[in-house]
């Protein structure tokens, strides 16, 4: 949880969870060399009683000797504000306050008094709600935020008792009693009945599921990382996956898999259920190679073999630009670049690696060349002739024998000469712009990513 020297927030709301972690670890923190900082968030919920709480979290830490930050949220306003109830506001705002002060630099990590009691509530509580596996997990005692929990290896009263046993004192917060909050009538009313009428050793059994759970999401996120760098491909603002390689995966998988990509082209999981990667799945399996599912913030689009995890696409914007040999033509919308070799017909020789040659399909007879080169987008009606074949065919019907997703389709790029499309990604060169024996020069055509093309439009420049 902590390193040596390391500056550790202490969240203390001034109940006896908080008051106990704050007494523990000062006690503990030569150990470690731990330098201490007492949080305090006043939630303004409960007037001057918030206040009195605000004023002995101040107290307690002049007594420890601890330096204090102390904050105030207008929870009420920022829960309109937001569409959040009560509880989840003074949640994101708790842990605002927390990654505030984190990526400040101020702390290194914040300490929370959650208890093992705790742990059997929200497991309870995610549970009633409709949590998967990952849910369940209930409370982490280290998470990759910075957070930290000591105390959840100790049940409440425990905490409780340590107080006692050292006549310490804390204040009793009356939302805790508050029927109207969730995790109160789960701690007040629900537990205590499932007690007494189903499991006296419910809270250890609740307590139990989140470790054995967290075990398991361990073991699955290492799983999922696997798969995950084998099988996902980025690029922004969306993930993409072959809809086989899903389809073909245990379900354990697919689903985690799924999620995975969801969170990568999203940014989060929220509001994503069980019933929107169940569509997901379907979308892979079926055996129609296209079909499209609307996910909580984004969409998910089957093309052929491929599953496009991304914001809903706007309407495409095509794109037409003069480019001039040798020379860079970014493409627009996209982080690669058109790259223009002008190359002589004795520099490398006519079947040498690094000299033209015709079988390699992205070489131009310069001679044919009539004005200025055109790097465009593909426009409706377009018809390519590609060498080889016995006329033009529409772009459209290439797409579609072979296999190009539609996402791909509007900003695909095409070079143009006097209003001939005479090259196309993937296509390569139009049929008679080829070179030939007695072509003198010629123009080599590839793509490359952004880096190499910056690099050498630098060089261009300085030349």
């Amino acid at each position: 949880m902590f390193a040596t020297g390391q500056t550790v927030g202490v969240a203390a709301s001034g109940g006896a969870d908080s008051a106990a972690l704050l007494h523990i670890l000062a006690e503990l923190a030569p150990r470690w060399k731990l330098k201490l900082r007492v949080l305090h968030l006043n939630h303004m919920l409960r007037g001057e009683e918030s206040r009195e709480d605000a004023r002995f979290v101040a107290d307690l830490a002049a007594r420890l000797g601890l330096p204090v930050d102390i904050r105030e949220e207008d929870v009420a306003a920022l829960a309109q504000r937001s569409g959040d109830n009560l509880e989840q506001a003074a949640r994101r705002a708790r842990y605002g306050f927390f990654a505030s002060l984190a990526s400040s630099g101020a702390v290194h990590k914040v300490a929370l008094g959650h208890t093992r009691s705790d742990q059997a509530e929200t497991v309870l509580f995610r549970l009633l709600r409709g949590a998967g596996t990952t849910g369940l997990t209930g409370i982490w005692p280290v998470t990759g935020d910075g957070i930290v929990r000591p105390l959840l290896g100790l049940w409440r009263r425990e905490a409780t008792d340590f107080l006692v046993s050292r006549g310490l004192s804390w204040r009793e917060d009356a939302s805790n009693a508050d029927p109207r909050f969730a995790r109160n009538r789960i701690r007040h009313e629900l537990l205590p009945r499932l007690r007494s009428e189903w499991n006296p050793s419910l809270d250890e059994a609740l307590a139990n599921l989140a470790e054995l759970a967290q075990a398991e999401e361990t073991y699955w996120n290492r799983e999922t990382d696997r798969l995950a760098g084998r099988l996902l491909t980025v690029k922004k603002p969306a993930v993409l996956l072959r809809a086989d390689r899903l389809a073909g995966l245990p379900e354990a998988a697919g689903r985690r898999l799924v999620r995975r990509a969801v969170a990568l082209a999203k940014g989060d999981l929220r509001r994503l259920g069980f019933q929107h990667v169940e569509r997901v799945l379907e979308l892979a399996r079926s055996r129609f190679g296209e079909g499209r599912a609307d996910l909580p913030g984004l969409s998910v689009v089957r093309s052929f073999e491929w599953l496009r995890f991304g914001p809903p696409q706007a309407a495409p914007v095509g794109y037409r630009l003069p480019v001039a040999a040798p020379g860079v033509a970014p493409i627009p919308g996209s982080e690669t670049a058109i790259v223009l070799e002008l190359q002589d017909k004795t520099a490398g020789g006519e079947e040498g690696e690094e000299g033209y040659n015709i079988r390699r399909g992205s070489v131009l007879d310069v001679g044919r060349i009539a004005g200025t080169l055109e790097l465009r987008s593909v426009r409706p009606g377009d018809r390519f002739w590609p060498a080889g074949r016995s006329g033009p065919v529409k772009v459209k019907d290439l797409f579609h024998q072979s296999r190009i997703p539609s996402w791909e389709r509007p900003g695909w790029p095409m070079i143009v000469s006097g209003g001939t499309i005479v090259w196309m990604r993937q296509f390569g060169v139009a049929e008679g712009w080829a070179p030939h024996e007695a072509s003198e020069r010629v123009v080599r055509l590839r793509e490359s990513d952004g880096g190499e093309a910056e690099s050498k439009a630098r060089t261009k420049t300085s030349d």
